[in-house]
């Protein structure tokens, strides 16, 4: 059974097929630093699409940080509660 947002059938470059390679495999942040590199290296049109396409499904979404800023919040406001308990 595939996974959602694998590799595409077809990658443009050895390069893209390398950095394709790294997400898959877990290894995002070399994936999207290969990416980098690539659009920084006035890329073909397939490659230039795809390394976006790589950096646009590795990216966090914005959402997540505020999710994460209002379980801080609730932890803290918890431990200062418990505190002044006492």
């Amino acid at each position: 059974m595939a996974k959602g947002g694998q590799t595409p059938k077809d990658p443009a470059s050895p390069r893209m097929q390398a950095a394709w390679k790294l997400k898959d495999s877990g290894d995002v942040v070399a994936a999207r630093h290969e990416a980098e590199r690539i659009l920084a290296d006035n890329p073909s049109p397939q490659d230039k699409a795809q390394a976006e396409e790589l950096l646009r499904r590795s990216n966090t979404p914005v959402a997540l940080y505020g999710f994460a800023a209002l379980a801080a919040f609730i932890l803290v406001l918890l431990v200062v509660l418990a505190a002044t308990r006492y």
